[in-house]
């Protein structure tokens, strides 16, 4: 068999992984990309670029700092701590809060892309029908920025899935835990077991090409509507 089951459950753990943080990056990224969007604040260029950060830093610079911040001697860990749920690192729920922030750009810019793209005219158009903010965000922003949200998606989805240097200092190598594709990629090539790599990473390209085939054919889709 070319896959055995721990190849497979690296599997299932790096879709299980992509698509928690796929979801709480649409949640925490909306009012994020939205905020982006529609200010005038002189923190807009900071608070941007600390969201785009990820985009240029180095994943084992993001992974060491968020390692020591989770730590038992770090304020996220000392406040988990005090939740009585111990320490992130090394767990599940460490490589999610990981790859949140790594993942963070990929999902808010095509959001704030979208929400640009809006323009003032539909909101005002919302607003003299006297629909409050909630109302006009769900019934003319949400629909109007769908390919936004599908692109945020997407990007966020698969950009999760590839992830090496994160996962690896934060969760480390822990089968069934937090052995994720990737890693075990990296296992079979240091064993020099190139057969199970290859299926793997041939996978794992596949993967890559067809959303890439899937991203690109919707936007000409919106080009071809628009």
């Amino acid at each position: 068999m070319p896959l055995d089951s721990v190849d497979l459950a690296a599997i299932w753990l790096t879709f299980k992984l992509a698509s928690v943080t796929t979801l709480i990056l649409l949640l925490v990224g909306t009012p994020i990309a939205w905020w982006l969007a529609r200010t005038t604040s002189r923190m807009k260029g900071p608070i941007g670029a600390v969201v785009a950060l990820p985009l240029v830093l180095p994943p084992t610079v993001l992974g060491f700092y968020l390692l020591v911040a989770m730590g038992p001697n770090g304020f996220i860990g000392q406040f988990t701590q005090s939740l009585g749920l111990g320490t992130l690192p090394f767990t599940f729920a460490g490589l999610v809060v990981g790859s949140v922030f790594y993942s963070l750009p990929f999902v808010v810019q095509p959001l704030q892309n979208a929400f640009e793209a809006i323009g003032e005219r539909p909101l005002e158009a919302a607003a003299t029908l006297r629909a409050g903010p909630w109302d006009t965000f769900f019934s003319v922003v949400l629909p109007l920025g769908r390919p936004g949200f599908i692109t945020a998606s997407i990007l966020g989805f698969a950009h999760t899935v590839g992830e090496f240097g994160v996962v690896l200092m934060i969760g480390g190598n822990i089968p069934g835990q937090t052995r994720v594709v990737s890693v075990q990629i990296y296992d079979h090539v240091e064993a020099m077991e190139y057969a199970q790599a290859h299926w793997l990473a041939g996978g794992m390209l596949l993967f890559s090409f067809l959303v890439l085939l899937v991203l690109y054919g919707s936007r000409l889709k919106q080009g071809w509507r628009g």
